[in-house]
């Protein structure tokens, strides 16, 4: 498509934003782009009934006893998504490869990275997966797995990776219980139930020896940076030797970060704050930086006087005697200047409006809309000194602070 030979009116780029429409075009590409449906349309059709874009795709990923099940247990929990892990495939699933892993399983052999793949493919292609999300645990194990996820299509938002010590997991290591009708991991030591009757019914994990805990962290230290090579880009590490609360606080507020936006962008900045804030210089300096058009409402309310528009023949009486300008008059002057060619194509800041609520709600109901908003706040006694040595030079009109700038 050729591009327009004027910028979109301000009211299209607002909906694009909130709409999000760039990434819902940019995750159907991708789709169509991974999954090479016979008939694109329908399959984009069939991707928007879905609904389900914001739906967590994420890997928790860790040495052994680093808290893996306990972090993936509670994003299920807290998401409303879907479990998966070696038991859950194993030994909950009826799908089609169980049967083949679990013979592996029985003759004590290491199952093929090509049928985990595979197992976890065909969980994943559930209706309930697809709706609700995933969280994978463990998985994927080295860097053929991953390799194998991501040429099945199954490529993860956000990765988190637990790490401690080895001391300290094999110290967790030793205390570690389970609970088989929950599937909940308690210690003796730092997690240790208060239920009777689930204290009762605890047992030990497979594997408990140090001898083995050592064997598998030497196999995850060796097959680890090959699996962060692939997803380094959206990969978290978090520090497992805190408490629980600390961990989990961490993770949520990863995954519940969004990777940054390839969308268009056109900056809509909002400088709000007393007199004597500093918002008049860090306006200047963005919009030096980032080449925004800087917008101060009262030069703009001045100018009108000065250029005597029918607006600003208006406005005069009012500036004239001090008074304030009519929210009405102050709104038409602004959308004016916001609605010029350069502010629509670069982008704006601007300070010195709202002043008030009434102000900030007849600017929200314009459709230009500021989408990053910043609140300037310090103490008053800073303000008040500010503004004390605050003086003007009538030559130029310039503005100096006697303490530094003259």
């Amino acid at each position: 498509m050729d591009a327009p030979a004027r910028p979109w009116p301000p009211p299209v780029g607002v909906y694009a934003e909130e709409r999000e429409l760039f990434r819902l075009l940019q995750n159907m590409l991708e789709e169509l782009l991974i999954h090479k449906p016979d008939d694109p349309i329908q399959y984009m059709i069939n991707h928007l009934k879905q609904n389900n874009d914001d739906a967590p795709r994420i890997c928790v990923l860790g040495p052994p006893a680093s808290g893996k099940t306990t972090v993936a247990m509670w994003l299920c929990k807290h998401f409303d998504a879907i479990r998966i892990s070696q038991e859950t495939l194993l030994f909950k699933e009826t799908l089609a490869l169980t049967e083949e892993a679990k013979a592996y399983k029985e003759r004590k052999q290491k199952i093929p990275n090509a049928l985990w793949a595979n197992l976890i493919q065909e969980r994943l292609s559930n209706v309930d997966c697809i709706k609700q999300g995933w969280i994978l645990e463990g998985f994927p194990e080295n860097q053929e797995q991953a390799w194998m996820l991501q040429s099945s299509g199954i490529i993860p938002r956000h990765v988190v990776v637990l790490y401690a010590p080895d001391t300290v997991l094999i110290e967790r290591n030793s205390g570690k219980r389970l609970d088989p009708f929950t599937e909940e991991v308690y210690h003796t030591t730092f997690n240790w139930p208060t239920d009777l009757l689930v204290q009762q019914r605890l047992v030990e994990p497979e594997d408990l020896s140090e001898q083995e805990i050592s064997k598998k962290l030497l196999e995850y230290h060796r097959n680890f940076p090959g699996v962060f090579q692939i997803y380094q880009k959206v990969l978290k590490s978090i520090n497992a030797d805190q408490p629980s609360v600390d961990v989990l606080s961490q993770v949520l507020t990863y995954v519940q970060t969004r990777p940054r936006s390839a969308a268009p962008f056109t900056p809509r900045i909002l400088f709000c704050g007393p007199p004597g804030s500093g918002k008049s210089l860090q306006a200047a300096l963005i919009a030096q930086k980032y080449g925004v058009v800087n917008i101060c409402c009262g030069q703009l309310l001045k100018e009108a006087v000065a250029d005597k528009t029918k607006l600003g023949e208006l406005v005069k009486p009012y500036i004239d005697s001090g008074y304030p300008v009519p929210d009405n008059l102050v709104m038409k002057i602004l959308a004016k200047r916001l609605n010029a060619l350069d502010c629509v194509t670069n982008g704006w800041v601007l300070y010195g409006f709202p002043r008030d609520v009434e102000q900030g709600e007849e600017l929200q109901k314009s459709h230009f809309i500021p989408n990053r908003v910043f609140f300037f706040n310090l103490p008053y006694e800073s303000i008040m000194e500010r503004l004390s040595q605050r003086r003007i030079d009538p030559v130029t009109g310039e503005r100096l602070a006697l303490m530094s700038d003259v």
